[in-house]
This record gives structure tokens, sequence and C-alpha cells, in this order.
């Protein structure tokens, strides 16, 4: 067994304190790369989410759903260490984690440049090898941009050009997982497409496993091999064609009518 720190992983777009350690274990099955049991969070001694169990298969997208409240993020949070809790939460031995989160927010007049952002991920800020170059090269046409956009100031980038750079950063350390929280939040519609076709086709062409946050069930039956219905504890699990039906729904979100939500049956 392994422990880091979450700072010495690979987690993308994210500044955080120390926290709790990861804890990284070899897996018996070969393609599982993270599994989590009868995981509990609390904060102030009122409960965020208790019993939830699930596991992830490299090159597979687990999507996770839920109310406003129900402890979405709080678990991604879980997963990379940032928030104490118990249960276990045991990630392949050697794997990469990156992370895109919902909202990252840039001061327009901020004197950062795309190109010095990236840098900042360089280990050699003023002396750039030339093998990170033609990496952050390959990283940026994956996201369909070009190198035309690194002089361009963070600051007046749109919604849409902003999560491309974020995706493109959390995948310079060839990650095993990538975990989205909500990546097309305030993005329209053709935009958010747009972001989840690329994703699908990164999980494809490098085999790395997605955990992602959605209020959308069009896209978790469209990109979601698996999902989580949680609403502080685990409502459903499963594949979304088999267990998102009208009565599951009708649990997690109360009613018949669903915000976001279409009941596509299969």
């Amino acid at each position: 067994m392994v422990e880091r720190y979450p700072e010495e992983v690979g987690v993308g777009c994210s500044i955080h304190p120390r926290g709790t350690k990861l804890v990284y274990e070899p897996m018996l099955n070969k393609n599982t790369i993270l599994e989590v049991k009868d995981l509990f969070v609390s904060f102030d001694g009122e409960t965020v989410f208790k019993d939830v169990s699930f596991s992830v298969e490299r090159g597979k997208a687990l999507a996770i759903i839920g109310p406003n409240g129900a402890g979405k993020t709080v678990l991604l949070r879980a997963l990379l260490g940032l928030v104490p809790y118990d249960g276990e939460i045991k990630w392949r031995e050697g794997i990469q984690i990156s992370y895109v989160p919902q909202r990252f927010s840039v001061e327009r007049s901020a004197p950062i440049s795309v190109e010095e952002f990236f840098l900042l991920k360089s280990e050699r800020f003023w002396n750039v090898t030339e093998e990170f170059k033609n990496h952050l090269a390959h990283e940026l046409n994956s996201v369909g941009l070009t190198d035309d956009i690194l002089k361009k100031p963070v600051g007046e980038l749109s919604g849409g050009q902003l999560q491309r750079i974020l995706v493109a950063w959390a995948m310079l350390n060839h990650p095993g997982i990538l975990l989205l929280d909500e990546p097309t939040s305030g993005i329209d519609v053709g935009g958010e497409k747009t972001i989840y076709d690329l994703v699908r086709r990164l999980q494809t062409e490098h085999n790395i496993a997605v955990i992602l946050i959605s209020h959308d069930l069009n896209i978790v039956y469209r990109y979601a091999q698996q999902v989580i219905c949680l609403d502080k504890k685990l409502v459903c699990y499963g594949p979304p064609q088999e267990v998102l039906n009208p009565t599951e729904l009708s649990k997690l979100y109360g009613g018949g009518t669903f915000y976001h939500h279409q009941w596509k049956p299969h």
C-alpha cells in the first residue's frame, strides 16, 4: 500500500491545502482503478452522505447525479483526498489522477497568457524543454485548439475555450482517470456537446476512466456506462438504461418532474 497527499499527485487545475492521504494499492481485477466502500462524510456533525460504495474501471465513464445538496461535489473532493471521510477509498497503485473543477474564475484583467498558465505546470518555468512544448502542442491539438491561442490572455477566453484549456491542462500528466465537476456549467448547448464529445474521444483514445457530475440525464445516457444516484446516500447504482427509471428518479428528485431530465426507456 502506498499513501500520498493529494498535492503530490496529478490533480489538474486545483489549488488546495494538504488533506487526507490518498491510498494506492494493487488491484486484483486488472481493469479496476478505483474501489470505494461504505464511504461516509460529515461536516460539523451533519451527515453529507453515507453508505456509498462503487468501483470504476479503466476506459469507462461513471456519472454522478442527484439534487442540489446531495453531496456530489463533496464526493469528488473525498476521492481526491480533500475532505476527511470514513470508509475506504482505494486507488490503483501508480494511477495518475486529473481533475477539472466546476468553476475556474479568472479576472478579465489578469496579466497571464494561456502559455504562462500552462507553464505553471512545467518544472522549469523559465527554461521550458522542447519535450514539454511538444507535449503541450499535442494536448492543445487533442482538444481542438492550435498554438495560436497560447498568446491570448486567459481572461479573454470564452467559456468553451476555457473548458478546453482546462481539459488540456488536466491531460498533461497522462492521467488514468479524469474527474469532471459539471464541466459545461455556463456553456451553451452546442458548446456542451463539443466538450463531452471531446472527453469521450480522449477516453477512447487514451483508455482513461472518467467520473463526471451532471444535471442532464441525456448527457448521462449518451456518455456514461455507469451512474450513481446520490441524495445523502446511494439511491441507485448501475448502467443508466437499467437503473434510471421513473421509480428511482422519483425517489431521487421527488414527484414526476425532473429538472433538465427526461427518462428515455431503452
